[in-house]
């Protein structure tokens, strides 16, 4: 019994440090606060988080939209997303979704930006059945993902 109450509490201590961590302003480098105000100098109200060892993930609010950027611990930039209206998604890509999930309905939409270029992103929806999927600017479909939460519908 001691034993198990010992692999509890460290399985405990082990989720804990795997989620995203929230952060105070005065968590985050210096180098990686100064390198997001260079690249987001309109930016406002940031707020931190820890994604993983290696990497932080501000919030903000830009241009009067809500943002999110990721760099790394060496203040390398590596992402940028914001949520894009479904009128705002290209004519192009709003056909590759028609043509490849014309049944299904656009749940969440983002535009993301990396050092490889832009890429549009979507959570969609099909009665029990969702996906993250991603396309790029040339109608290249990148990504196509279960979400997480259909492989639980089943198990229970």
């Amino acid at each position: 019994m001691r034993n198990l109450a010992l692999f509890a509490t460290v399985l405990l201590a082990f989720s804990f440090t795997a989620c995203a961590q929230p952060a105070g302003d005065q968590d985050v480098p210096e180098n990686v606060k100064a390198a997001f105000a260079q690249r987001f100098p309109e930016a406002n109200g940031a707020k931190w988080e820890m994604e993983d060892a290696t990497s932080w993930e501000a919030e903000f609010r830009m241009n009067g939209k809500p943002y999110s950027a990721v760099f790394t611990t060496d203040a390398v930039w590596l992402e940028t997303e914001h949520e894009i209206r479904t009128a705002d998604i290209p004519a192009g890509i709003k056909a590759i979704l028609d043509a490849n999930f014309a049944d299904y309905e656009i749940e969440e939409a983002e535009m993301a930006e990396t050092a490889a270029g832009i890429a549009y992103e979507f959570e969609i929806e099909q009665g029990e059945e969702s996906f993250e999927v991603a396309i790029d600017p040339q109608g290249v479909l990148t990504k196509k993902q279960a979400n997480e939460d259909d492989e639980d519908d089943g198990e229970e």
